[in-house]
Protein backbone atom coordinates (compact mmCIF):
# COMPACT_ATOMS: atom_id res chain seq x y z
CA UNK A 1 0.00 0.00 0.00
CA UNK A 2 2.81 2.29 1.11
CA UNK A 3 4.36 1.28 -2.37
CA UNK A 4 1.28 2.18 -4.80
CA UNK A 5 0.70 5.60 -2.62
CA UNK A 6 -2.68 4.32 -0.79
CA UNK A 7 -1.16 5.54 2.44
CA UNK A 8 1.80 6.52 4.44
CA UNK A 9 3.48 4.09 7.13
CA UNK A 10 1.67 6.09 10.13
CA UNK A 11 -1.42 5.63 8.45
CA UNK A 12 -1.29 1.97 7.45
CA UNK A 13 -2.27 0.27 10.08
CA UNK A 14 -5.55 2.37 9.98
CA UNK A 15 -6.13 1.73 6.12
CA UNK A 16 -5.54 -2.03 6.97
CA UNK A 17 -8.03 -2.54 9.65
CA UNK A 18 -10.79 0.05 8.24
CA UNK A 19 -14.15 -1.36 9.10
CA UNK A 20 -16.73 0.27 6.72
CA UNK A 21 -19.27 2.18 7.69
CA UNK A 22 -22.88 0.56 7.71
CA UNK A 23 -24.70 3.73 7.30
CA UNK A 24 -24.38 8.03 7.03
CA UNK A 25 -23.78 8.68 10.19
CA UNK A 26 -21.21 5.72 11.28
CA UNK A 27 -18.89 7.60 8.41
CA UNK A 28 -18.29 9.94 10.87
CA UNK A 29 -18.84 8.00 14.27
CA UNK A 30 -15.95 5.88 13.05
CA UNK A 31 -13.74 8.45 13.02
CA UNK A 32 -11.29 8.98 15.78
CA UNK A 33 -11.22 12.84 14.92
CA UNK A 34 -14.01 14.62 14.22
CA UNK A 35 -14.07 19.02 13.83
CA UNK A 36 -17.30 20.84 13.42
CA UNK A 37 -17.04 24.37 11.83
CA UNK A 38 -19.53 27.05 12.38
CA UNK A 39 -19.60 30.66 11.02
CA UNK A 40 -20.27 33.90 13.71
CA UNK A 41 -21.59 36.84 12.99
CA UNK A 42 -20.74 40.42 14.71
CA UNK A 43 -23.74 42.35 16.94
CA UNK A 44 -23.03 45.75 14.84
CA UNK A 45 -24.51 47.99 17.61
CA UNK A 46 -22.50 46.21 20.33
CA UNK A 47 -19.15 48.25 21.76
CA UNK A 48 -17.27 45.30 21.46
CA UNK A 49 -16.02 42.27 19.29
CA UNK A 50 -16.71 39.89 21.95
CA UNK A 51 -20.38 39.87 21.30
CA UNK A 52 -20.53 37.80 18.30
CA UNK A 53 -23.07 34.56 17.41
CA UNK A 54 -23.97 31.97 15.58
CA UNK A 55 -27.21 32.11 13.22
CA UNK A 56 -29.79 30.16 15.36
CA UNK A 57 -30.36 27.72 12.14
CA UNK A 58 -26.97 26.95 12.08
CA UNK A 59 -26.95 25.93 15.88
CA UNK A 60 -29.98 23.46 15.38
CA UNK A 61 -27.90 21.97 12.58
CA UNK A 62 -25.24 21.51 15.03
CA UNK A 63 -27.03 19.98 17.49
CA UNK A 64 -28.58 17.11 14.61
CA UNK A 65 -25.45 16.57 14.11
CA UNK A 66 -24.09 15.79 17.73
CA UNK A 67 -27.25 13.84 18.15
CA UNK A 68 -26.90 11.62 15.41
CA UNK A 69 -23.08 11.01 15.34
CA UNK A 70 -23.44 10.30 19.04
CA UNK A 71 -26.63 8.05 18.67
CA UNK A 72 -26.09 6.88 15.04
CA UNK A 73 -29.18 8.30 14.44
CA UNK A 74 -31.25 6.39 17.47
CA UNK A 75 -29.62 3.12 16.33
CA UNK A 76 -26.99 2.62 18.47
CA UNK A 77 -28.80 0.93 21.26
CA UNK A 78 -30.80 -1.51 19.37
CA UNK A 79 -27.43 -2.29 17.92
CA UNK A 80 -25.87 -2.80 21.30
CA UNK A 81 -28.71 -4.73 22.10
CA UNK A 82 -28.59 -7.41 19.21
CA UNK A 83 -24.55 -7.64 19.62
CA UNK A 84 -25.14 -8.38 22.90
CA UNK A 85 -25.87 -11.89 22.23
CA UNK A 86 -23.07 -12.91 20.08
CA UNK A 87 -19.62 -10.37 22.20
CA UNK A 88 -19.32 -8.50 25.69
CA UNK A 89 -16.80 -6.63 24.05
CA UNK A 90 -19.08 -4.61 21.78
CA UNK A 91 -18.48 -0.56 21.93
CA UNK A 92 -20.87 1.81 19.75
CA UNK A 93 -18.77 3.88 17.30
CA UNK A 94 -17.84 7.41 18.68
CA UNK A 95 -15.12 9.63 17.91
CA UNK A 96 -12.22 9.75 20.53
CA UNK A 97 -11.62 13.88 20.33
CA UNK A 98 -14.54 16.24 19.12
CA UNK A 99 -13.56 19.39 18.41
CA UNK A 100 -15.44 23.12 17.65
CA UNK A 101 -14.13 25.68 15.54
CA UNK A 102 -15.62 28.83 14.49
CA UNK A 103 -14.58 31.03 11.80
CA UNK A 104 -15.39 34.77 10.72
CA UNK A 105 -18.51 35.12 8.17
CA UNK A 106 -17.76 36.68 5.07
CA UNK A 107 -18.32 40.43 5.71
CA UNK A 108 -18.54 40.31 9.85
CA UNK A 109 -14.17 40.93 9.65
CA UNK A 110 -11.78 42.69 7.23
CA UNK A 111 -11.30 40.02 4.42
CA UNK A 112 -8.21 39.04 4.97
CA UNK A 113 -8.98 38.29 8.67
CA UNK A 114 -12.02 36.13 7.04
CA UNK A 115 -9.78 34.71 4.98
CA UNK A 116 -6.42 33.63 7.77
CA UNK A 117 -8.69 32.22 10.44
CA UNK A 118 -10.51 29.76 8.04
CA UNK A 119 -7.41 29.02 6.11
CA UNK A 120 -5.54 28.31 9.69
CA UNK A 121 -8.63 25.93 11.08
CA UNK A 122 -8.70 24.43 7.88
CA UNK A 123 -4.74 23.21 7.50
CA UNK A 124 -4.69 22.69 11.26
CA UNK A 125 -7.20 19.94 10.05
CA UNK A 126 -5.39 18.89 7.01
CA UNK A 127 -2.10 18.32 9.24
CA UNK A 128 -3.20 16.50 12.15
CA UNK A 129 -2.10 12.93 12.57
CA UNK A 130 -5.25 9.42 12.78
CA UNK A 131 -8.38 8.89 11.20
CA UNK A 132 -10.17 12.04 11.20
CA UNK A 133 -13.22 14.33 9.62
CA UNK A 134 -13.99 17.62 9.19
CA UNK A 135 -17.94 19.07 8.42
CA UNK A 136 -18.33 22.78 7.46
CA UNK A 137 -22.04 23.88 8.49
CA UNK A 138 -23.60 26.58 6.21
CA UNK A 139 -23.41 27.86 3.42
CA UNK A 140 -20.52 29.54 1.37
CA UNK A 141 -22.26 33.09 2.30
CA UNK A 142 -21.85 32.04 6.35
CA UNK A 143 -18.43 29.87 6.07
CA UNK A 144 -15.50 30.21 4.07
CA UNK A 145 -14.57 26.85 5.50
CA UNK A 146 -16.95 25.55 3.12
CA UNK A 147 -15.86 27.14 0.21
CA UNK A 148 -12.56 25.77 1.21
CA UNK A 149 -13.58 22.21 1.70
CA UNK A 150 -15.11 22.51 -1.83
CA UNK A 151 -12.33 24.01 -3.41
CA UNK A 152 -9.88 21.67 -2.23
CA UNK A 153 -12.40 18.78 -2.94
CA UNK A 154 -12.56 19.63 -6.86
CA UNK A 155 -9.48 21.22 -7.59
CA UNK A 156 -9.92 24.89 -7.96
CA UNK A 157 -9.11 28.24 -6.26
CA UNK A 158 -11.25 29.15 -3.40
CA UNK A 159 -12.71 32.78 -3.07
CA UNK A 160 -12.69 32.97 -7.01
CA UNK A 161 -15.82 33.20 -8.72
CA UNK A 162 -16.75 30.95 -11.68
CA UNK A 163 -19.96 32.86 -13.18
CA UNK A 164 -18.22 33.79 -16.31
CA UNK A 165 -17.17 29.91 -17.73
CA UNK A 166 -19.10 29.25 -21.22
CA UNK A 167 -21.10 25.98 -20.02
CA UNK A 168 -22.19 24.81 -16.78
CA UNK A 169 -20.12 22.15 -17.51
CA UNK A 170 -17.00 24.16 -17.34
CA UNK A 171 -17.73 24.65 -13.66
CA UNK A 172 -15.36 22.84 -11.32
CA UNK A 173 -17.65 21.98 -8.61
CA UNK A 174 -21.11 20.19 -9.64
CA UNK A 175 -23.59 22.45 -7.93
CA UNK A 176 -24.07 26.19 -7.62
CA UNK A 177 -26.10 28.16 -5.22
CA UNK A 178 -27.30 31.31 -7.24
CA UNK A 179 -27.37 33.78 -4.48
CA UNK A 180 -30.26 36.13 -4.34
CA UNK A 181 -30.01 39.73 -5.58
CA UNK A 182 -29.90 41.16 -1.87
CA UNK A 183 -27.57 38.18 -0.77
CA UNK A 184 -24.42 38.57 0.22
CA UNK A 185 -21.77 38.05 -2.78
CA UNK A 186 -18.77 36.38 -1.79
CA UNK A 187 -16.62 35.49 -4.62
CA UNK A 188 -17.07 31.50 -4.93
CA UNK A 189 -16.27 28.84 -6.67
CA UNK A 190 -19.43 27.23 -5.91
CA UNK A 191 -21.84 30.67 -5.47
CA UNK A 192 -22.54 33.51 -7.12
CA UNK A 193 -25.34 35.09 -9.69
CA UNK A 194 -24.19 33.69 -12.71
CA UNK A 195 -24.20 30.09 -13.97
CA UNK A 196 -22.42 30.47 -16.79
CA UNK A 197 -22.74 32.54 -20.33
CA UNK A 198 -24.70 29.98 -22.09
CA UNK A 199 -27.22 28.84 -19.82
CA UNK A 200 -29.08 31.95 -17.60
CA UNK A 201 -29.28 31.40 -14.23
CA UNK A 202 -32.36 33.99 -13.24
CA UNK A 203 -33.90 32.53 -10.21
CA UNK A 204 -32.19 31.83 -6.95
CA UNK A 205 -31.63 28.51 -5.76
CA UNK A 206 -29.21 25.70 -6.45
CA UNK A 207 -28.54 24.17 -9.78
CA UNK A 208 -27.37 20.58 -10.12
CA UNK A 209 -26.91 18.33 -13.18
CA UNK A 210 -29.36 15.46 -14.02
CA UNK A 211 -28.54 12.10 -14.66
CA UNK A 212 -29.31 13.04 -18.39
CA UNK A 213 -26.35 15.92 -18.11
CA UNK A 214 -29.16 18.64 -17.87
CA UNK A 215 -28.97 21.14 -15.16
CA UNK A 216 -31.82 21.71 -13.36
CA UNK A 217 -32.81 24.23 -10.38
CA UNK A 218 -33.88 23.72 -6.90
CA UNK A 219 -35.83 26.46 -6.08
CA UNK A 220 -36.07 29.37 -3.09
CA UNK A 221 -38.93 30.87 -2.65
CA UNK A 222 -42.19 31.55 -0.40
CA UNK A 223 -43.60 28.06 -1.27
CA UNK A 224 -40.32 26.53 -2.00
CA UNK A 225 -36.55 25.93 -0.25
CA UNK A 226 -33.42 23.98 -0.87
CA UNK A 227 -30.28 22.42 0.84
CA UNK A 228 -26.86 20.68 0.09
CA UNK A 229 -24.54 17.81 1.40
CA UNK A 230 -21.65 16.88 0.25
CA UNK A 231 -18.65 14.95 1.34
CA UNK A 232 -15.90 13.11 0.15
CA UNK A 233 -13.81 10.28 1.96
CA UNK A 234 -10.42 9.31 0.98
CA UNK A 235 -10.66 5.93 2.89
CA UNK A 236 -6.73 5.21 2.66
CA UNK A 237 -5.85 8.60 3.91
CA UNK A 238 -8.78 8.02 7.51
CA UNK A 239 -9.91 11.48 5.78
CA UNK A 240 -13.44 12.94 5.46
CA UNK A 241 -14.41 16.22 4.70
CA UNK A 242 -18.28 17.48 4.39
CA UNK A 243 -20.40 20.33 4.00
CA UNK A 244 -23.77 20.68 4.48
CA UNK A 245 -26.34 23.63 4.51
CA UNK A 246 -29.48 25.55 3.61
CA UNK A 247 -29.76 28.06 1.03
CA UNK A 248 -32.25 30.07 3.84
CA UNK A 249 -32.23 29.48 7.42
CA UNK A 250 -35.69 27.77 6.86
CA UNK A 251 -33.92 25.03 4.40
CA UNK A 252 -31.20 24.90 7.03
CA UNK A 253 -33.53 23.79 9.80
CA UNK A 254 -35.30 21.47 7.46
CA UNK A 255 -32.21 20.03 7.01
CA UNK A 256 -31.66 19.25 10.01
CA UNK A 257 -35.00 17.44 10.56
CA UNK A 258 -34.14 15.57 7.12
CA UNK A 259 -31.12 14.14 9.01
CA UNK A 260 -33.00 13.01 11.73
CA UNK A 261 -35.56 11.41 10.22
CA UNK A 262 -34.26 10.70 6.41
CA UNK A 263 -30.31 9.87 6.89
CA UNK A 264 -30.67 7.02 4.71
CA UNK A 265 -31.36 8.95 1.84
CA UNK A 266 -27.58 10.34 2.21
CA UNK A 267 -26.23 6.43 2.19
CA UNK A 268 -24.59 4.49 0.21
CA UNK A 269 -22.15 6.93 -1.77
CA UNK A 270 -22.78 8.11 -5.11
CA UNK A 271 -19.66 7.92 -6.43
CA UNK A 272 -16.55 4.74 -4.44
CA UNK A 273 -13.19 4.67 -7.32
CA UNK A 274 -9.95 4.86 -6.44
CA UNK A 275 -9.60 4.98 -3.44
CA UNK A 276 -12.14 7.97 -3.08
CA UNK A 277 -15.95 7.93 -1.77
CA UNK A 278 -18.20 11.18 -2.73
CA UNK A 279 -21.82 12.33 -2.59
CA UNK A 280 -23.60 15.44 -3.60
CA UNK A 281 -26.72 15.87 -2.67
CA UNK A 282 -29.60 18.33 -3.31
CA UNK A 283 -32.71 18.46 -1.19
CA UNK A 284 -35.65 20.28 -1.99
CA UNK A 285 -38.34 21.13 0.52
CA UNK A 286 -42.14 21.82 -0.89
CA UNK A 287 -43.54 24.02 2.03
CA UNK A 288 -47.36 22.28 3.86
CA UNK A 289 -47.78 25.48 4.92
CA UNK A 290 -46.20 28.37 3.25
CA UNK A 291 -48.09 31.34 4.13
CA UNK A 292 -47.69 30.78 8.34
CA UNK A 293 -46.08 33.98 9.78
CA UNK A 294 -42.90 34.68 9.63
CA UNK A 295 -41.99 35.68 12.93
CA UNK A 296 -43.54 32.47 14.50
CA UNK A 297 -41.52 30.37 11.97
CA UNK A 298 -38.49 32.00 13.07
CA UNK A 299 -38.34 29.96 15.94
CA UNK A 300 -39.57 26.71 15.54
CA UNK A 301 -37.30 23.84 14.73
CA UNK A 302 -40.33 21.03 13.94
CA UNK A 303 -40.96 22.47 10.49
CA UNK A 304 -42.79 20.66 7.82
CA UNK A 305 -42.22 20.37 4.16
CA UNK A 306 -42.28 17.64 1.46
CA UNK A 307 -38.73 16.77 1.10
CA UNK A 308 -37.00 15.07 -1.95
CA UNK A 309 -33.33 14.18 -1.78
CA UNK A 310 -31.66 14.03 -5.03
CA UNK A 311 -28.30 12.91 -5.84
CA UNK A 312 -26.07 14.09 -7.80
CA UNK A 313 -25.08 12.28 -11.00
CA UNK A 314 -22.60 9.99 -10.50
CA UNK A 315 -21.08 10.93 -14.21
CA UNK A 316 -20.99 14.94 -12.60
CA UNK A 317 -19.12 14.19 -9.70
CA UNK A 318 -16.57 11.84 -11.74
CA UNK A 319 -15.80 14.51 -14.15
CA UNK A 320 -15.50 16.78 -11.40
CA UNK A 321 -12.85 14.67 -9.68
CA UNK A 322 -10.69 14.21 -13.44
CA UNK A 323 -10.31 17.91 -13.83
Amino acid sequence: MIEHGHATAAELPGALFAIEPENFWELMARRSRLELVLGVRCDVVADTPEVSYVVASDSVLLGELLNGVTTLGGTAKHRKESMSDHTNDYAIPHPEYLKQSLVWSPGQAPQEEVLERATRVYKEFATSHSDKAIVGIGSTKSNPVVEIILANAFNCEPFVSQDDVKTPQDRHVPFFVRYRDNDPHPASCAGGVSLSKSMPSNEPGIYYEDENGQWQLAPANNKEDCAFLCYVHRESLGRLEMVMGGFSGRATRLLASSLATQAQEFWPPIYSEQGIQASIYIVKFSMTNPNSKKNVDILRTDLTANTKVIPVSRDSIRRAFER
